[in-house]
């Protein structure tokens, strides 16, 4: 291995632990306790070696959100792939999606909620968040009904999906109604 070679793994070594670090003390204490001072003191670098990587906080918000897309998309694959028929598949598609957002609250607001720096729905839109969109859309485009744009209704299942996300996290829906909540979204919505 050149030394060119181990400096770039090196490189992406320390990249991956500033977001790991990040996404970990995000989970525990929000987003508001990660700092680059922080971060600094937690993987044992000086803030210069950080800032050689991430410009700052928005930066680094933006890689955690890159990596929860690509979770996001394995999670709703997986789901899917285990489910039989259109309404089991777009059933499936909504439990894993609000399961991630339940087991993953600081990476899902990275995604959805707070300012990473990333364009969404643009043609410069990060590869892992066209693939996060594209794994609802294979499920979702195929339940839209005639005459709807599949990308369209997708954009409005996943909408509906963020809402019952949010909302309950934020502790203003019944826990125990979460699953008829999945039921009707599919049954009204989707058209199987």
């Amino acid at each position: 291995m050149s030394v060119q070679e181990r400096k770039q793994r090196e490189r992406a070594e320390r990249e991956r632990l500033i977001v790991a670090t990040a996404r970990e003390l995000a989970e525990q204490q929000g987003w508001d306790a990660v700092t680059t001072r922080r971060l600094a003191e937690r993987i044992e670098y000086s803030q210069p070696v950080l800032y050689s990587h991430f410009r700052g906080k928005r930066e680094i918000i933006g890689a955690v959100a890159l990596e929860g897309a690509t979770e996001l998309a394995g999670a709703v694959r997986a789901a899917t792939s285990a489910a039989h028929g259109p309404r089991e598949r777009v059933a499936a598609l909504a439990r894993a999606y609000l399961d991630f957002a339940v087991h993953n609250p600081a990476v899902y607001d990275a995604l959805f909620q707070l300012d990473g720096g990333l364009a969404y729905a643009q043609e410069h839109t990060p590869e892992p968040l066209k693939d996060a969109f594209a794994a609802l859309l294979e499920s979702l485009g195929e339940v839209a009904g005639d005459g709807v744009h599949p990308g369209l209704f997708t954009e409005v299942f996943w909408a509906s999906l963020h809402g019952l996300a949010t909302l309950t996290r934020a502790g203003r829906l019944l826990p125990e109604d979460a699953a008829q909540r999945v039921e009707l979204l599919v049954d009204r919505l989707a058209v199987v």
